[in-house]
């Protein structure tokens, strides 16, 4: 079945039942407190399972002059009913050992009737007990519909509990509850359908069935109830009710319903006079009354009050997931004809992203006077004047195509283009999970195999809708062009920081790449280490820069390319030693170098080579391997005092250096993929490998690293892609 046949039944049923779900979960997150509440009186009694049944009866019949009955409560509280002095029944809580009275089973409080009632019939009765019923069933569709897009997301069931891609917050916490409380979601679905079907007579008789039991006239008779061996073999814990006799004729019984069976025992023998036991039926609704209401149970009720909870915030979650789908989604308006363009952008979106990214090229193209039209990859078809295809798509589940792109391999094969076009594919997708971009791979194949068409660019994979990365292949694009495309960034939610002081300690001069070293100390203590990210406001300007951070000594050392007309590089270099300014620190967790890292290889290019010193001069690293690409050795020489007691400091330490502009002019890739060996073998033995630099750095290291893993019998590329054991830190 297809991804959309899965998500408009579960947005259908969820548009459909809104109003009652959202009733039903109010009243139910009212219901949950109810047992909670009554837990917290106190009169539960501990192992019910070492207390007698003739030891609680001895003890009511002491303590009161007449017993009607006794039932002891899921919650483990033994309630019993019992006639006054002044001939008035009353209900109360018991210690079963003494009798003693722990308190009085007091009236229902309104609040929860009123939301009982609400809550099973809507106060319509039979019509309201119906809807009811039927919006449990659709609640339970809607969970199943759920888990399985759940499923498709994350790349399957079991993987359900893997790491959740990084999105907008309704979104991602859509996700993220979904997965820890759709088992109980689906509990309260199903109980709920089964409870209106006991109702309406749907299930089959409950009714016990009772078989006398012959008794011999020769069983012995006891005078003291404590004596009986029925009485002193059954507990507390086995029971659910007692029916005390009204007299001590030894016609009369007592009724006892155990947890499986009602048995009639006589009171003077002991001895079992009919018993039937209960069927399926019965002991179901009762296990699914406790499973739905959480009678009994503390821990399960707050697992209820959450479930209820979150089915107002998934319909919340799940609205503004379709509105932003559909938003993003929605047709550019007074688009040319299709065999008017020259420029044509085809989309393959499920959750929006891509669709977003397109729209802003598209703008980009039309702001410069082009041609351009943007539709669904579903909708491919013949471009009679096109010169230019652009693919932008995601991959959804296990390396599955959008729901807008399913058609497009079938559509593809059968559509002949008139004319020699150039294309470029885009990928969207997340290193979290295995098949990363996989479907954009395809279509790339696909595209490429076909004579028509002539590949403009490699294909581009883009992680975590990161922008800067998209940038960068406007760059290569634009070039390829030979025209600038003006795309216009998202906005970005502020992030709050706690600004504190810092001290100027040091700041070197230029170098012959404009590159400055500055080092910091925060004027009161904070936590920091190398690989984080300090925040600064040059001029108290709203708009944050953000550096990496080396930990030396305890305090902060940058390294900074001054540019012209950069305001934060600027900033820092027109600070005076001793002077004070107000930052911040933004924790980077996922920058870390792991603890106890046997072997390390760090790879960056100019400035990024920042984090790595604190690392390697607090010595972090056991086994350190440094990386470092700079345009000449005068570009190192700022870093020489550093890397120089990095080499006496650290047994293991190496560093190559590559210079793009003397000597063999190396990039860091060419270094990289000469030490093969080294990097084969530190990635085989688990190994980290931490980049920080420039993007294009990144993409050139990560194309030699999956050259040397092809054909790696130990971990492949992809797979030590979205490993631990590669992190990225690039720009």
């Amino acid at each position: 079945m297809t991804i959309s046949i899965w998500r408009y039944s579960h947005l259908t049923l969820a548009l459909i039942s809104s109003l009652f779900l959202v009733v039903a979960s109010v009243t139910g997150i009212i219901l949950a407190v109810e047992p909670i509440s009554h837990q917290t009186k106190g009169y539960a009694v501990a192992d019910l399972d070492q207390v007698p049944l003739a030891t609680t009866i001895t003890a009511l019949k002491d303590s009161y002059d007449e017993v009607l009955g006794l039932e002891v409560e899921s919650s483990g509280f033994v309630k019993a009913s019992v006639l006054t002095m002044e001939m008035e029944t009353l209900d109360v809580y018991i210690d079963p050992f003494t009798g003693e009275q722990l308190g009085e089973v007091e009236e229902r409080p309104y609040v929860y009737t009123f939301a009982t009632n609400v809550h099973r019939s809507l106060f319509l009765k039979s019509i309201g007990r119906f809807f009811v019923g039927l919006i449990s069933l659709l609640l339970l569709i809607i969970a199943v519909t759920g888990l399985v897009l759940l499923a498709k997301r994350q790349g399957g069931f079991l993987k359900l509990f893997t790491k959740v891609q990084k999105d907008y917050f309704e979104l991602k916490y859509h996700v993220v509850l979904s997965r820890w409380l759709f088992i109980p979601i689906i509990i309260l679905a199903f109980t709920g359908v089964y409870l209106s079907a006991e109702k309406f007579n749907l299930l089959p008789k409950t009714t016990v069935d009772q078989f006398e039991v012959s008794v011999s006239n020769s069983a012995q008779k006891y005078e003291n109830i404590a004596d009986i061996p029925f009485f002193k073999e059954t507990t507390l814990a086995e029971i659910c009710q007692v029916e005390f006799p009204f007299s001590d004729d030894p016609e009369e019984y007592y009724l006892i319903a155990l947890q499986d069976k009602e048995v009639e025992v006589h009171q003077q023998t002991g001895e079992i006079v009919s018993k039937g036991d209960y069927p399926f039926v019965t002991l179901a609704s009762r296990l699914s009354l406790v499973l739905h209401t959480g009678e009994g149970n503390v821990i399960w009720s707050v697992i209820l009050l959450l479930a209820s909870a979150s089915i107002l915030f998934f319909m919340y979650s799940g609205f503004v997931m379709t509105l932003k789908r559909r938003k993003k989604a929605k047709g550019v308006s007074q688009m040319p004809d299709k065999d008017e363009c020259e420029y044509v952008i085809l989309v393959g979106s499920e959750s929006g992203t891509a669709f977003d990214f397109a729209q802003r090229f598209y703008n980009g193209l039309t702001q410069v006077g082009k041609k351009v039209y943007l539709t669904e990859l579903n909708k491919y078809s013949v471009y009679a004047k096109a010169k230019n295809i652009i693919v932008f798509t995601s991959t959804y589940g296990e390396g599955e195509p959008p729901t807008n792109a399913r058609k497009f391999p079938a559509i593809f094969s059968t559509v002949v283009q008139p004319n020699a076009i150039a294309y470029s594919v885009v990928g969207f997708g997340s290193l979290d999970y295995p098949d990363y971009c996989k479907y954009a791979i395809e279509v790339d194949e696909q595209i490429n195999a076909d004579n028509k068409f002539e590949r403009q660019l490699p294909l581009f994979k883009i992680n975590q809708a990161d922008f800067e990365s998209f940038e960068l292949w406007l760059i290569q694009f634009s070039n390829k062009v030979g025209f600038t495309i003006p795309v216009e960034r998202p906005l970005i939610h502020k992030k709050k920081y706690k600004k504190v002081d810092f001290e100027v300690v040091e700041r070197t001069d230029l170098n012959v790449d404009d590159t400055f070293l500055l080092r910091l100390r925060p004027a009161s203590k904070i936590d920091f280490t190398s690989g984080d990210l300090l925040a600064i406001f040059p001029n108290n300007d709203e708009m944050v820069r953000q550096y990496s951070i080396a930990r030396v000594d305890g305090d902060i050392l940058l390294s900074v390319k001054k540019h012209e007309l950069g305001r934060g590089s600027n900033f820092l270099y027109g600070l005076e030693t001793g002077q004070f300014f107000k930052a911040a620190i933004d924790v980077n967790p996922h920058f870390h170098l792991p603890k106890n890292a046997k072997n390390s290889i760090f790879i960056s290019n100019g400035t990024g080579i920042a984090p790595f010193l604190g690392m390697i001069s607090e010595d972090t690293a056991q086994n350190a391997i440094l990386f470092w690409g700079g345009r000449t050795r005068a570009s190192q020489s700022l870093y020489d005092d550093i890397l120089q007691k990095s080499r006496s400091g650290l047994k293991n330490f190496k560093l190559f250096a590559t210079y793009s502009r003397e000597g063999q002019r190396q990039y860091i890739q060419d270094a990289v993929l000469e030490q093969k060996e080294l990097i084969l073998q530190t990635i085989n033995e688990k190994g980290t490998i931490m980049l920080c630099g420039s993007l294009a750095m990144q993409h050139d290291v990560l194309d030699v690293i999956e050259k040397i893993l092809e054909g790696n019998q130990q971990i492949t590329f992809e797979a030590f892609e979205q490993s631990d054991q590669l992190k990225t830190d690039c720009y």
